[in-house]
């Protein structure tokens, strides 16, 4: 009896433990899941701003007195 006792007690905490590991899982599944669609936001966002950016050899040669603060 001592001996199924001993069993079913580490059967219960084996399977405590692999509820645990679980749930452990899914959470780390739902943050990447997250951070997958943060990243594939920012990345939609940095192609917009890249194509509204004006291409370096448009228009007249660049000076760069025109690109320094209006404090200088």
């Amino acid at each position: 009896m001592t001996f199924s006792h001993d069993t079913d007690q580490r059967l219960n905490e084996l399977e405590i433990k692999a509820s645990y590991s679980e749930d452990l899982l899914d959470q780390l599944n739902l943050t990447i899941y997250r951070q997958q669609q943060q990243i594939d936001r920012l990345v939609q966002e940095l192609s917009i701003l890249r194509q509204q950016m004006p291409e370096p050899g448009d228009g007249a040669p660049r000076n760069l007195r025109d690109e320094l603060p209006p404090h200088y």
